[in-house]
């Protein structure tokens, strides 16, 4: 359910004129700040750096810049909710090539599914000025699932020490690429008003440091394949949420790949 409430709301806080690298940057900001008394800056050993340092930058920085950039490219919802779910077909398919992990005949078939729901609600009249945020929300996708991968490289280390170096990473990188990119970045920051901040503070705590940190904290003692059935239904949250807050009414093709999107996803988990 916190998974799914992160997409209205951010798109609340970008209606606001608030820059969306900016926004991603302070998210990460805030996330750091709030970790440092449990983190208390330990280094990992060195084996550990290349993912971690992977980790930090898959899902600190491109999740939630490409998370931001979809939404902010779209006058439509619902499709960046459904085109994230992506995230699991790209999952199992890095999985194949960076961790040697077989991929049967009924997968493919699943995986092939998926994408062809997507396509489905790419043909939808009402996204014809969407595509780029389509386009980030696939790439969100991407990075989310290559974020997944690293992680299990990092098992063993604390929780809030990785998280910790997502909010380092993401912060830092992302405030860099908006003062170059965005600019007047002071003047950006000291515009954003109360209600804007309060929902910038609630994607970090609430979504980053509640719903992500304990999704990587089960994965400690369980298998992706059981936690991500949980995870999948955020769309329905989600797209419950935006017809609450922005009054959008699905059209039959949205619902057609919709259906077919979640539907081959929640089959993956159910194929060994």
């Amino acid at each position: 359910m916190v998974h799914g409430s992160a997409f209205p709301f951010t798109k609340l806080v970008l209606n606001d004129s608030v820059p969306p690298i900016l926004m991603a940057s302070l998210r990460m900001g805030i996330v750091l700040i709030l970790l440092i008394p449990f983190w208390r800056f330990k280094i990992p050993e060195k084996k550990y750096f290349p993912s971690l340092i992977a980790f930090s930058i898959s899902m600190g920085v491109m999740v939630y810049v490409f998370m931001t950039l979809a939404l902010y490219h779209s006058t439509v919802i619902s499709p960046v909710i459904v085109g994230s779910q992506l995230a699991i077909p790209f999952g199992i398919l890095a999985s194949a090539v960076m961790l040697g992990e077989n991929i049967s005949t009924k997968k493919w078939i699943l995986i092939f599914s998926a994408f062809a729901g997507i396509m489905i609600i790419f043909f939808d009249p009402k996204l014809v000025d969407n595509f780029l945020g389509l386009f980030f929300a696939s790439l969100m996708a991407l990075s989310f699932a290559l974020a997944q991968v690293y992680s299990r490289r990092l098992r063993e280390l604390d929780i809030s020490l990785t998280n910790a170096f997502t909010g380092l990473f993401g912060f830092i990188i992302l405030f860099v690429v908006s003062y170059f990119i965005e600019g007047d970045t002071i003047l950006n920051i000291t515009s954003i008003n109360l209600s804007s901040w309060l929902l910038i503070s609630y994607q970090a705590i609430v979504v980053s440091l509640g719903a992500h940190l304990l999704m990587f904290y089960l994965y400690k003692f369980y298998t992706v394949g059981q936690i991500f059935p949980s995870y999948s239904l955020f769309p329905i949250f989600g797209i419950g949420l935006t017809f609450l807050i922005f009054d959008e009414v699905p059209t039959i093709l949205f619902l057609v790949g919709g259906i077919i999107v979640i539907s081959s996803v929640l089959l993956l988990h159910k194929i060994r």
